[in-house]
């Protein structure tokens, strides 16, 4: 894959990996069929499939447990806010911030070798 900053929606690349967490898995899998030209936006719609739609189905099953499901469901959800504004600002900052499995999995998805994240 053409790792240029050129995007196939030519628009800029951070702007664009932004875009990818903005609507969680559901951008993600848009950008994952959009996006044909840039590893990195590609890396980012990887990541956010992958990190958004397991916090999600995490969620809906354990939040069914009784006593602490709606607990457990809350605390998951404070932790997707988290993650969903971390990785936007990453993203839009041009970082490849990979989280761990998730993010090594996004790597090899996109075709890209694993990067160390600037912090």
């Amino acid at each position: 894959m053409n790792t240029k900053q050129e995007t196939t929606l030519k628009i800029e690349r951070n702007l664009e990996a932004l875009l990818c967490y903005i609507l969680c898995w559901v951008s993600g899998i848009f950008f994952l069929i959009v996006e044909k030209k840039n590893d990195f936006v590609r890396f980012h719609a990887y990541q956010s499939t992958i990190v958004f739609l397991s916090l999600l189905i995490l969620r809906l099953v354990l939040g069914v447990i009784p006593a602490i499901g709606p607990l457990v469901s809350t605390i998951i959800l404070f932790v997707t806010i988290i993650l969903w504004i971390l990785l936007m600002y990453k993203a839009f900052n041009g970082e490849e911030f990979a989280l761990p499995l998730a993010g090594e999995l996004a790597s090899k998805m996109a075709g890209r070798a694993t990067e160390d994240s600037k912090e």
